[in-house]
Formats: structure tokens, C-alpha cells, sequence
């Protein structure tokens, strides 16, 4: 498998280097065959940490009240109000903190059982309160920021605590949110120009590059209707999904969870469910089988059909495959969004959308391109049978990521899925009755085993392929940078093709390794192939909420440098070389 592995990603790797320029979701979560039995049971960051806000005499008392061995940053609260269409930013003075040698930002001002700030209120208004906090435990884990919503009605003087959506729905009437630093807007639309052209280089990557080939081929047949207008449809297909993946991330972020872009890969049940997709996909692209469904458009699935369903459809899917991988620029636009207020975090994904979208939407606004393609003929048959074997080739891939996520008997139950649904696909073609009977039976049996207690049981598993490797911890990391030593970490995945790729061209290569070790850099291995609620916290502390993420803390720098998401061997050995 790892022959298999290493000539998959010498395939693809053309393709991702040619972008280079010149959290489970709730407590309790287990990795490996054992859980967390042997580690502290931390709280609900809404248990480990209590806002009590009250009125007395125009004054408005914020009381943080914070659980034994646990702790909040001083420098990482925030408050805001909203009142009468306007938002601001209030700088609340909570006194004097004690000096913590904190593992995460080193010597840092926090606060333990208490901390208090007052501020004044507005007379006879009614107006939303925001705060916001960040806290860690001394056991090692360190949360996400988080916040906590108040309608405060001076006149009457009740509080109430509401849901974020009502402070979203309040602040949805705002062009921008207005910052006592003036720098916001400008910070907003840096992010979206980033989304903007992570979501191109996103079109390079190797999963969605044969879904977008599929959808220029199509432009060579008769379409119906204009080519303008199903590349508009298309777009919205993509931006819409991308809008719903982040809907879903808000709506756990605000149950409590912690979370980030490709969540749903540390789940093996929906692996394997994707690797099902892309092998019925390729098998239908080979020519085994024709569909029809939700139309009279004969031997067309949902993805291929010439009509504007098939458009809609196609960017679905492309946005689907996308998932697994986070290109140049797209780490910090979502890192940025996962810090922001709904209405922020959804406006940086629906320009990651668009910007996955432009290249196809582009190709279809100037009729002169279109011109440009080949015309059609026998050679569109072979190069769609072409583009059957990156998708059965990523659904290898996706099994491969079974098995370590889950062992040989989950990857087994996956094969035999595959095998379920290749029976009812061929049953499908002898039309009678009895057929018809067996492939309800064999697509029943397909589901069954997806949802078998094979790929529930995660199984312990090697750091890293690297031998001089360690696993990540906090406390690890802290003990370490005590003694004075520089780390490199590598926050990565078995489901993400750019950490992969990084790994074979780059991070595992021998003299990168020898680099390391004449440096005396530990390579510290942060594996988020499964939930890890650490590994999650390290993401958030860095504002991102995906990977690749490569960290090197140097000896007394009190935080890590953040290195580039698509790495080169010269590149790596250039800052490997800063270390003394």
C-alpha cells in the first residue's frame, strides 16, 4: 500500500507543486482502540467558564467566574455592543492578572477563579452584548475562543442570555463591524481577496481537477441552453454548497463543538461513504454502467447531464471532492473566518466558492474560448474513460485512509461495500424482476456495512512514517521548549493530499532529515486524521481552523513561526538553516 500510496502522489504532485509561487464533536470523543481514560475529563468551555453580567446604577459588572485549574488570558477578552445599528468596541479593564509560564504563548498575564471589569451602561436602551474569552486548563488543553450573547435592557433592567443567531440577525443590518482599531474593514477584505484566489488554486488540486475536466467537456457538446447560463448555474452550485459546509460548521460551533475545514474526513463511516461515491463515479466514466436520474436525459448522471441540472450538480460534487484539501491563501481566509461573527465567517466562504468557480464561469462568458476547445468526436468517449481512473484512484486513496484510521477490517468492510454496489450496478443492467429484487438486496447490504461497528473502532497507529518522530502533546511541547530546544511540528492527516504531498517532496526527504538532526530540531507529529481536541485547540490558537499547518518554535521566541502551506525542499532547508 505505501508503493500505491507513493505513486499516487508522484501522479498528483505535478499538479499541487504547480500552485507554488516563483473538533468529535462533543466531549468525550475516543481515538485509538482506547479512549481518553487514562487523561483529565476536561469541561464544556461553557462549564469551565461563567460570564455573570449585572446591572447596578448605570454601571454594567461583568463577572467571569472560572472553574478550579483553569485559566483565562487577559489579552484575549473582548467586548461589544450593539445599539441602534451600530457596533462597538469597548476596552474592558479587568485589573491586575498574575504572570503565568504559559506552554502556548509562553510568560502571559491570566487570571484564575475570577475576573471583573465594569463598564458603563447605556440609560433607558435596549442593546446586545458580545463577549468573548479564551481560556486553557493546567492539565493542557487550551480552547478556541468563544463567545457568550446578552440582551440587556437598561430601562427594566433585565438580562437575558440569547443565541448567537440573534446577535447575527442584529448585526446582518451593519456594512462592516466597526473596530475601535479602524483596521477591520481592511482586514475583511485582505481575507476575501485570499479566499478569492484559494478558491482558483483549489481548482489544481488533484480531486477536483478531473470533476472540473468533466464539466469543460461538456461545453463541447450540445448543451442545453446557453453556455453563460450553465456556467452561472454551476457557480451557484458550488458557492451554495460551500455556504451550506459552513453553515453546518456554525451551527457546531455554537452546540460547543470544535471544529474545522474537513471535518467530516475524521469520521471513518463518511469515508468510506465517499470512496463508494467516487467508485460508483469512476464506474459510470469507464463505461460500465448509464444512469438516469431525476430527468428523461438518458445514460447521464446527475454530474454529466447536459442539462442546468447537471450543472448545479457538477459543483455540488466539485465542492464535495475539495474537501480534503486546502490550497495557498484558503488556510488563513478560513482561519480568519472561523474567528469571525456568522455573517463574516459566511461571506469568506461564499468567496471561497466564487473563486473555485471563476475559471469555468469565465470560460463560458467569452463565447471566443469556448471556440477554442476541440470539437467534439470520439476522443471526448476515451478521455472521459480517462477521467474514470483519477476518480477510482481517489477512491483507493480513500480506503487506504480507512484502513489507517480504522485497520484491515475496516478497510475490509469498505472493499466489500464496493463489492455490493459493482453486484447492484450490474443487476441493474438484466431488467427483470428477480434483478430487481437482488439489487435492493445488494445496495441494502452496501449501507449495512457502512454503518458497521468496523468503522467505529478506531485503532492505535503509528506517530509518523518517520522514525525520529514524536507525538504531539502540550505538555511534550512545553517540556521541550524549556529545555531550550527548537521544534518543528506538523499538524496533518492521512486525508489531506497537500500534508501528504508536502511530506514525499519535501518534509521526508534525506536531507531535510539530516537537517534535522544536525540542528537538533524535534519533529513533533500532531495526527488530525482522527478528533483531537488538542490538536484542535493548537489550530485555533494559530487562527486556522484546517491544515496543513507547520509550526517551528525557535528557542526563546514566545511563539512559533508559521511556515508556508505548500512547502519545497529548498524551502524547508532555507528556514531549517535560521536555527543555531
Amino acid at each position: 500500500m505505501r508503493l500505491f500510496l507513493q505513486f499516487t502522489l508522484l501522479c498528483v504532485q505535478l499538479l499541487c507543486l504547480s500552485t507554488l509561487p516563483a473538533s468529535a464533536f462533543a466531549q468525550g470523543w475516543t481515538t485509538g482502540t482506547a479512549s481518553f481514560e487514562d487523561e483529565p475529563a476536561f469541561l464544556p468551555v461553557t462549564e469551565a467558564y461563567d460570564p455573570v453580567v449585572t446591572l447596578n446604577k448605570g454601571t454594567l459588572n461583568i463577572n467571569w467566574q472560572i472553574a478550579d485549574n483553569y485559566y483565562l488570558y487577559k489579552e484575549k477578552f473582548s467586548t461589544r455592543t450593539l445599539r441602534a445599528e451600530q457596533l462597538t468596541e469597548h476596552r474592558a479593564d479587568y485589573g491586575e492578572a498574575i504572570i503565568k509560564d504559559d506552554p502556548y504563548f509562553g510568560e502571559t498575564p491570566v487570571y484564575y477563579n475570577f475576573a471583573n471589569a465594569s463598564l458603563p451602561a447605556f440609560d433607558n436602551t435596549v442593546f446586545l452584548l458580545k463577549l468573548t474569552s479564551q481560556g486553557c486548563a493546567d492539565a493542557g488543553l487550551c480552547y478556541p475562543p468563544n463567545d457568550w450573547f446578552f440582551r440587556i435592557d437598561t430601562g427594566s433592567g433585565s438580562i437575558a442570555s440569547v443565541p448567537e443567531q440573534t446577535w447575527v440577525a442584529a448585526e446582518m443590518s451593519l456594512e462592516l463591524p466597526d473596530t475601535s482599531s479602524g483596521s477591520g474593514g481592511q482586514a475583511l477584505w485582505l481575507m476575501l481577496v485570499f479566499a478569492l484566489l484559494g478558491g482558483v488554486i483549489l481548482n489544481l488540486m488533484p480531486c477536483v481537477f478531473p470533476v472540473l475536466g468533466l464539466k469543460v467537456l461538456s461545453f463541447t457538446q450540445n448543451n442545453e441552453g446557453r453556455a453563460v447560463t450553465h456556467g452561472a448555474i454551476y457557480s451557484a452550485g458550488v458557492v451554495l454548497s460551500f455556504l451550506a459546509v459552513a453553515l453546518v460548521l456554525i451551527g457546531l460551533k455554537s452546540a460547543g463543538a470544535a471544529i474545522g475545514w474537513g471535518f467530516q474526513l475524521q469520521t471513518p463511516w463518511f469515508v468510506a461513504l465517499l470512496s463508494c461515491v467516487f467508485f460508483v463515479l469512476s464506474l459510470n466514466l469507464l463505461g460500465a454502467f448509464e444512469i438516469n436520474l431525476l430527468g428523461n436525459t438518458p445514460g447521464q448522471s446527475l454530474s454529466q447531464r447536459r442539462d442546468y441540472t447537471g450543472s448545479f450538480f457538477t459543483g455540488v460534487l466539485a465542492t464535495i471532492v475539495a474537501t480534503p484539501c486546502t490550497a495557498p491563501f484558503m488556510g488563513t481566509a478560513l482561519g480568519f473566518a472561523a474567528t469571525q461573527p456568522a455573517s463574516i465567517a459566511l461571506s469568506v466562504f461564499a468567496v471561497l466558492g466564487m473563486g473555485m468557480a471563476l475559471p469555468v464561469f469565465l470560460l463560458t462568458l467569452f463565447p471566443g474560448a469556448l471556440k477554442s476547445l476541440p470539437r467534439s468526436g470520439p476522443w471526448m468517449e476515451h478521455f472521459k474513460q480517462f477521467l474514470g481512473f483519477p476518480l477510482l484512484a481517489t477512491a483507493i486513496w480513500l480506503c487506504w485512509v480507512i484502513g489507517r484510521q480504522t485497520g484491515a477490517n475496516g478497510m475490509g468492510v469498505t472493499l466489500l461495500a464496493w463489492l455490493m454496489l459493482g453486484l447492484g450496478i450490474w443487476l441493474i443492467g438484466l431488467k427483470s424482476t428477480g434483478a430487481r429484487v437482488l439489487t435492493v438486496v445488494s445496495l441494502a447490504l452496501a449501507l449495512a456495512l457502512l454503518s458497521s461497528a468496523a468503522l467505529r473502532q478506531p485503532v492505535e497507529r503509528p506517530t509518523s512514517e518517520r522514525s525520529d518522530s514524536v507525538a504531539y502533546s502540550a505538555e511534550r511541547l512545553a517540556e521541550l521548549r524549556a529545555n531550550g530546544q527548537a521544534v518543528f511540528v506538523d499538524v496533518t492527516a492521512d486525508w489531506c493530499i497537500t500534508c501528504k504531498v508536502n511530506e514525499e517532496v519535501a518534509l521526508h526527504t534525506k536531507a531535510v532529515r539530516n537537517a534535522f538532526a544536525e540542528k537538533s530540531i524535534v519533529y513533533m507529529v500532531a495526527d488530525w486524521t482522527l478528533y483531537d481536541e488538542h490538536i484542535t485547540a493548537l489550530l485555533g490558537d494559530y487562527q486556522r481552523n484546517g491544515i496543513p499547518l507547520y509550526l517551528l518554535y525557535m528557542p526563546g521566541e514566545p511563539r512559533a513561526r508559521v511556515l508556508p502551506q505548500i512547502l519545497t525542499e529548498n524551502s524547508i532547508l532555507k528556514v531549517l538553516d535560521t536555527v543555531d
